[in-house]
């Protein structure tokens, strides 16, 4: 990606190495509670919670806390952020709206939301109380190592995937998906959980169509994109967590669903190309 040198995004909360951002033991009710707000309106991880490497966020950060590749990383995710905020701004304006950009929040291991505490055991994750992103930078070696997939581009469609939730929010799908939840059953409230997590990998590919535009990517980081979309589907994931799936409990799509969507915002641009609730 051709993101140095680029504008920055001022919605940086960067809570690295506070008391607030770092913790050891278990995780406690709170602690469980954002990991199923993460499984909603994020990457879900929960099946792979209690891996050596993702189930330790504490053994994470042993080393000096701003390694120059987590520095890398915070600038690359505030360059991705301020490009969300070009696109979904000029499409705000041209509906005669405004578009109230979310913040993001870096933190080390665990951290204070009005979701819950969140852990980085959840992935990184939308918080709708609060309209905040909130990522563990070391989810980029998660990424690579334990989900095989790597790339500034692959990176770039997990934040664009946050944004795209925070868009939810917004035009006020996500409240009306809540509430419809709470009147149905398990199975059924998972099947609306995989329709706005599709239609967040969608508006991902809207944002990706217009930084595409823009000189954002060069050769390979689609693939790059679409190889994160695969490695995240529901599907792949239990597969490698639990050596089987079980589709009634998807709540994100599985990896080809999870890759339509992002195609097909990617194609065209097109925010009502992305009603997955049809």
């Amino acid at each position: 990606m051709r993101w140095r040198n680029r504008e920055r995004s001022t919605n940086i909360e960067d809570r690295r190495g506070s008391r607030s951002g770092r913790g050891g033991g278990g995780l406690g009710i709170t602690g469980v509670i954002i990991l199923l707000v993460g499984a909603y309106y994020g990457i879900d991880l929960s099946g792979l919670v209690g891996g050596a490497q993702l189930g330790n966020p504490a053994a994470q950060h042993q080393s000096a806390p701003a390694s120059a590749q987590e520095q890398e990383l915070a600038q690359l995710s505030s360059v991705v952020l301020r490009e969300t905020e070009k696109v979904w701004g000029g499409y705000f304006r041209q509906h005669g709206q405004v578009y109230r950009a979310p913040t993001l929040v870096l933190y080390n291991g665990r951290t204070a939301t009005a979701c819950g505490t969140g852990s980085a055991n959840a992935g990184p994750f939308y918080c709708p109380g609060d309209q905040k992103l909130y990522i563990d930078l070391s989810f980029y070696n998660t990424m690579k190592h334990q989900l095989g997939a790597e790339g500034d581009a692959a990176f770039a469609y997990v934040l664009a995937h946050e944004v795209g939730h925070h868009v939810q929010t917004v035009l006020g799908t996500i409240q009306k998906v809540h509430n419809a939840q709470q009147r149905l059953d398990k199975k059924s409230a998972n099947a609306l959980s995989v329709k706005l997590e599709l239609q967040a990998d969608c508006y991902a590919g809207v944002w990706g169509h217009y930084a595409q535009k823009d000189g954002l990517f060069e050769d390979g980081d689609i693939e790059e994109a679409f190889n994160a979309a695969h490695a995240v589907g529901d599907d792949t994931l239990q597969q490698r967590a639990q050596g089987y799936t079980v589709p009634h409990s998807y709540t994100h799509g599985t990896s080809e669903q999870r890759q339509q969507w992002l195609h097909r915002g990617l194609q065209s641009g097109d925010i009502n190309q992305c009603n997955t609730f049809s």
